[in-house]
């Protein structure tokens, strides 16, 4: 994902000197840089180029052979440049972005954002609260009219309405985790662990999950949504490495069942005064699948409960694994160590604004206006746009901005993996070339639309 900057230079590197002479500009064209700290070795022939590469600027020394293969030293030379605004708009082009915001001053808290928002957009109304529900209502009910009358061939677009309406049902839910549904707490309680259920969804072990996703968002090991691969993962065993490459490449939206497998179902990943809660929302969840499931396929069968509830299924995790990955994942975007962590910059720099076709947004209750939901989870999903719009006012040019395409969706899959602090990502392509052949599918058959 580099750009090139600048000429490129044969240089000669010994272990005290290095000497440049002659332009070659034509020999180093299409070549990505490679992290090899050692670099090249000493009296060898190597190339240097000056690029862009996630909003720093680079020098990169290639040696011209060695083996039969390229390595390369990537040495950070000047301070990120999301102030320069061309270096921007250039990244913008190249990621699928409309815009990547300026970096958010290290003095600005998150209360300082908070407080230029309107007091209205934190207002809960109970008449739009209970309109998103039945709006999510209506909308599965019509998706799973669809999967009834439909012929084989109309199937995946019932499938895509039915599994994006039962989207709105989740998004119903993290209102009532958020607290920002009822003034009642037992309603919120019942109606989001009701809301997950056909998702079967654990209400409070997600809850209690998903407050800290909010408390250190974009923070190395403690942010519970996505986190770069670990390079100690990649190296850890052939088969784990295998499927980290499939998970984080082709599969990588439907990985959120993965996720939901491994946070919400564990006991010992909770403190013992959550236990109560997690061990009723568990009794729900399983109740559900003994009756739930039972009667579907009494009713139609092993193929019905593959139609009518299964397929539904798959597109919500799609949209659970993409929102989420959107959110918070783009090569300019780091995830911080806790001594390194700014709250305000990982909610404004570190959350992206992603507009999807109206119907989506509608039957998903504006969940992907994101940014003010990072900046105060307390503000109900039907006042996202309001909030959004004064944000943009007082901190537009901090902002984030992209509509939903297929550039954006290449660049994550194909470039952000694997954490590198100086670079923030580094592909798989880079780190093991030669199991990466998945990652190679995924840049050669994708479109690179914006």
């Amino acid at each position: 994902m580099s750009c090139l900057c600048a000429s490129h230079l044969f240089v000669i590197m010994s272990a005290r000197h290095v000497c440049a002479f002659v332009d070659a500009q034509a020999l180093v064209k299409g070549l990505s840089p490679r992290r090899a700290a050692a670099g090249a070795l000493s009296g060898s022939l190597i190339v240097k180029r000056d690029f862009l590469h996630n909003g720093r600027s680079h020098h990169q020394f290639l040696p011209l052979k060695q083996r039969g293969k390229l390595q390369a030293a990537v040495l950070p030379v000047t301070p990120p440049l999301l102030d320069d605004e061309g270096k921007r708009k250039q990244m913008s082009e190249e990621y699928g972005f409309k815009q990547i915001g300026e970096q958010l001053p290290d003095n600005v808290t998150l209360k300082d954002v908070m407080d230029t928002l309107p007091k209205e957009v934190f207002e809960i109304n109970d008449v739009k609260a209970w309109g998103s529900v039945l709006i999510s209502v209506t909308s599965y009910a019509f998706g799973l009219f669809l999967i009834s009358k439909a012929p084989w061939y109309l199937l995946p677009l019932a499938w895509a309405w039915a599994g994006t309406a039962v989207t709105g049902f989740f998004v119903i839910g993290h209102d009532c985790a958020h607290k920002s549904f009822s003034r009642n707490k037992l309603v919120e309680d019942i109606v989001g662990t009701l809301a997950f259920l056909p998702l079967i969804y654990p209400y409070e072990p997600w809850r209690f999950k998903h407050d800290r996703h909010h408390a250190k968002t974009n923070m190395l090991v403690e942010d519970t949504a996505w986190q770069p691969v670990w390079q100690k993962e990649i190296e850890s065993s052939s088969f784990l490495r295998k499927a980290i490459i499939f998970g984080y490449g082709p599969i990588r939206p439907w990985m959120s069942i993965a996720h939901w497998l491994m946070w919400h179902f564990d006991l010992k990943k909770f403190r013992s005064n959550e236990l109560p809660r997690v061990k009723i929302s568990l009794a729900c969840v399983f109740a559900f699948m003994a009756i739930g499931w039972p009667l579907i396929i009494l009713q139609t069968g092993i193929a019905g409960w593959f139609k009518f509830w299964f397929m539904p299924w798959m597109v919500y995790h799609f949209w659970m694994s993409t929102f989420t990955m959107v959110h918070h994942t783009a090569p300019h975007i780091p995830f911080k160590s806790s001594e390194e962590w700014n709250a305000a910059q990982a909610q404004l720099n570190g959350t992206v604004h992603c507009s999807y076709p109206r119907w989506i947004e509608i039957l998903c209750h504006d969940i992907n206006v994101h940014v003010p939901h990072h900046i105060s989870p307390r503000i109900p999903s039907y006042n996202l746009r309001a909030a959004h719009d004064s944000i943009k006012k007082n901190w537009g040019k901090y902002m984030n901005d992209a509509d939903w395409n297929w550039r954006l969706m290449k660049t994550i899959l194909t470039a952000c993996h694997v954490y590198d602090k100086e670079r923030y990502y580094v592909s798989f392509d880079e780190v093991v070339p030669e199991e990466s052949q998945p990652i190679r599918f995924l840049k050669k058959f994708m479109p690179d639309h914006a």
